[in-house]
């Protein structure tokens, strides 16, 4: 029998983001229920975070690439308990006749959400194609289509400034792989409704002599100076700087503010500045742990001599250090623990929003079947040129969320009687993935666990163990564990190694492993994420089978 979590038996988007604050993990709580927090505050892959304040609200959006929904939209009342809301970009990445496969790593980077005269903004640069906004009167939504603010390949990390006379300015970097240069920001002006670039750009800070890599500014004006919050040194190994001046095209001076130190938090940079109703003053950063991706830390900071201070600065030079445990933010009154959504009974009729199809989404994958209690994924045909599950567009999938944790889900298989080769089954998808896959052969169902190793350079799946199975209903689960053994990347930076161990049960009570431990890897720009799928050959049909997925959890064993 399905336990019921109230976040989960949602009827419509419109009760979701009541119902979604009641949602607590049980794998990574950052609130420690005595009045501090533990780092980080989301223990998930929200890359490139960046954030914003209305009223009493926070506001939290991050880069997502070629997964969909994009642009993830969290709320919180306290910067610690963040519950998932919506999504910016619903359904459909530009351009919408894009080929029906994953555009690993492509479209969706280092989005700065703003609230300006009553709507929200979001801008975000395409490497390949521009600087594109999106707007909306409530978070929530609905979001308007996204508007191509500047046609031009290479530009990245975009972040608007609405200055005191009305202009509008929008800083950026560039993508040194599209555009042949990197570790510089620029600065262009927009029209007054911010929908198209009226300038060129100029660039105001070029980092190559001791701020390599500078990209992802954040714009803000504050006391007469405008600044420019950017990482620079490298995503695992990096630091945050800080550049002001009191022209918005410069000459900046700059300052590090934030850098790894003594602490274990590798390349702590590039986020958001936001303040509380009662004046304090946090930045939210990310932190690469490789395997999972980029998980968010949450900074207290404070302002000496107009210069941002972040982290604590035991030594008073100017740069603090991340904090690992810390008081909770002061927003003037306390609110509950809760968390981003993760365990799914499949009681509603849309897609709960933790999930992610892998590219622009095509309505015939998926029934939302709340009243019968599971989503129906119809078996849709791969790519011809298919080689493996890297190919594959309908993957349902969803962010890891903690260093140690379990997947499982419950389905059912009705593969079509015309063909054999339809498959199903829960996948820990990266550039390496592996699975444990449900498939009708010309022996019947046969239940296998796969790897594929290198998928991003288009190598094949192997088969470690396959059993028969007589029932088409079985209960999938995948074990993540990590040893805390860290690979040294570079100097400063390190990846946490994370295993993964499958299993099957008949009757959901006695589980057996299945095939061999993999080691979890990240995707192209992303953590892993599990999730399941339902596949067909590519064949020309009429029709085929489905999976109908019961429930997906995650749980602590």
């Amino acid at each position: 029998m399905k336990r019921l979590k109230l976040v989960l038996g949602l009827c419509s988007l419109a009760s979701l983001p009541l119902m979604a604050q009641n949602y607590v993990s049980e794998v990574w709580v950052a609130d420690q229920g005595d009045g501090t927090y533990k780092n980080p505050v989301l223990y998930a892959d929200y890359s490139d975070p960046d954030v914003c304040r209305v009223g009493d609200d926070f506001y939290l959006t991050s880069s997502s690439f070629n997964c969909l929904p994009g642009l993830q939209i969290l709320h919180s009342k306290d910067l610690v308990n963040w519950s998932i809301i919506g999504a910016a970009v619903p359904t459909t990445l530009q351009p919408a006749s894009l080929p029906e496969r994953p555009q690993h790593g492509n479209h969706i980077w280092a989005p700065c959400i703003r609230y300006h005269n009553g709507e929200f903004y979001i801008f975000w640069g395409d490497p390949d194609q521009g600087i594109y906004m999106v707007k909306a009167k409530n978070p929530e939504g609905p979001w308007t289509e996204p508007v191509l603010v500047k046609a031009i390949k290479g530009i990245i990390d975009t972040t608007p400034l609405w200055d005191d006379d009305g202009r509008v300015y929008l800083a950026h970097a560039y993508a040194g792989s599209r555009a042949g240069l990197k570790s510089v920001i620029a600065v262009c002006e927009l029209s007054a409704d911010a929908t198209k670039a009226i300038s060129p750009s100029r660039i105001v800070f070029d980092g190559h002599e001791k701020h390599q890599t500078c990209e992802g500014p954040k714009f803000y004006k504050r006391n007469g100076y405008y600044y420019l919050f950017f990482p620079a040194g490298g995503v695992p190994t990096g630091w945050q700087v800080v550049a002001r001046s009191k022209n918005v095209y410069g000459p900046y001076e700059d300052r590090i503010v934030l850098a790894q130190g003594n602490t274990d938090v590798n390349g702590p940079h590039q986020g958001g500045w936001v303040d509380t109703p009662t004046g304090e003053d946090w930045f939210m950063h990310f932190q690469d742990v490789g395997a999972y991706g980029r998980l968010v830390h949450l900074q207290p900071m404070k302002w000496v001599d107009d210069w941002p201070v972040i982290g604590v600065d035991e030594d008073g030079d100017g740069c603090g250090e991340p904090v690992s445990v810390y008081k909770k933010p002061d927003v003037g009154q306390a609110y509950p623990a809760c968390t981003p959504q993760e365990s799914d009974e499949f009681d509603g009729f849309t897609l709960s929003p933790q999930w992610q199809w892998h590219a622009n989404i095509n309505d015939k994958w998926a029934y939302y079947a709340g009243d019968k209690g599971y989503v129906r994924l119809y078996s849709y045909p791969v790519v011809e040129e298919y080689k493996s599950l890297w190919d594959v567009a309908n993957l349902l999938l969803q962010k890891t969320p903690a260093p140690n944790f379990t997947a499982s889900m419950k389905l059912t298989f009705t593969p079509s009687p015309k063909y054999t080769g339809e498959r199903t089954g829960l996948v820990v998808m990266g550039r390496d993935y592996a699975a444990i896959v449900l498939e009708n052969t010309e022996n019947g169902l046969v239940l296998s666990q796969v790897e594929c190793k290198k998928a991003d350079a288009g190598k094949p799946e192997t088969v470690n163990e396959s059993t028969p199975l007589a029932d088409a209903t079985v209960y999938l689960k995948a074990r993540f564990s990590t040893d805390f053994e860290k690979i040294s990347k570079s100097e400063g930076g390190s990846d946490i190694v994370v295993m993964c161990e499958f299993s099957y049960s008949t009757d959901g009570k006695r589980y057996k492993k299945l095939g061999a431990p993999f080691q979890v890897r990240e995707g192209k720009w992303i953590g892993a994420k599990v999730g399941t799928f339902c596949t067909r050959p590519a064949i020309v049909t009429n029709d085929g089978g489905w999976a109908d997925v019961d429930w997906f959890r995650i749980t602590k064993k």
